[in-house]
């Protein structure tokens, strides 16, 4: 049984890794926004604010660019996903002995290919920019991993707006709140600067606990309770949105 979930699901991501590479300009049009705000806030914004941390603007806010990144990218699936809905591609799999699980880690694991390669991308033109870490090789794969969490509990939540939008619109527009997060956190300035409400809110919102994580792990400093916080918001994201995604596609199935 394994072995046939497994197999139909290879095939079904090389279906959508197709179609991915048919229109690389996919990849290319996620990373144009982060990058944009990359040469913003860098050259033109970035010396008016001052982090305390002695660090490079860009090092400081390289991890916030990284979430905004696969945030926008996770759109993509929603539209995919909503695009196959309409198009009848799913009563079409029904009707052939496949897994009905395959169907979604398809898009699932497509999205999790494409915004990795957003995020090599972004991180090309960082470095570019003077961006530098010393980080370790277990360092970079802590941060790889924490951006796998981020990306397929994004993209689980991206698959519950494909299955239950009623127009294309509506089913890529749930990921602007999600790109518009990281502003309100530490990503790109010291939460203490931030009025007490809104510093609040910024300290206690996930973003917070995952960019301090991955700027602590690029810049070769200790990460303290922030990993867990991080891991324990994103762990619980990604079983909500997946038991969820589940049950809605159970139901459209039905």
């Amino acid at each position: 049984m394994t072995t046939h979930v497994l197999g139909d699901t290879g095939v079904l991501t090389a279906r959508s890794l197709r179609h991915i590479l048919r229109s690389p300009d996919t990849i290319l049009t996620t990373a144009v926004t982060p990058i944009a705000l990359l040469l913003l806030f860098v050259y033109v914004l970035g010396g008016a604010i001052s982090t305390g941390s002695g660090t490079s603007y860009i090092d400081y806010m390289l991890p916030g660019i990284l979430l905004i990144t696969i945030a926008s990218g996770i759109a993509y699936t929603a539209y995919r996903l909503f695009l196959d809905l309409q198009g009848g591609i799913f009563e079409r799999f029904r009707s052939m002995p496949i897994a009905r699980s395959s169907v979604l880690w398809a898009h699932v694991l497509t999205s999790l290919a494409a915004n990795l390669a957003s995020v090599a991308v972004v991180i090309g033109v960082a470095l570019l920019m003077g961006f530098r870490s010393g980080a370790s090789v277990g360092a970079w794969l802590a941060v790889a991993g924490l951006l796998v969490l981020v990306t397929l509990a994004l993209t689980w939540l991206a698959v519950i707006a494909g299955l239950s939008a009623k127009t294309v619109d509506g089913a890529s527009a749930f990921s602007y709140p999600l790109i518009f997060l990281p502003f309100i956190s530490s990503a790109f300035v010291p939460t203490g600067t931030m009025p007490g409400p809104v510093a609040w809110f910024a300290e206690h919102q996930p973003v917070t606990s995952i960019v301090d994580t991955i700027r602590a792990l690029l810049a070769q400093e200790p990460v303290g309770s922030d990993i867990w916080t991080a891991l324990a918001w994103l762990l619980g994201t990604l079983a909500a949105a997946y038991a969820s995604a589940i049950a809605v596609y159970r139901r459209k199935a039905g």
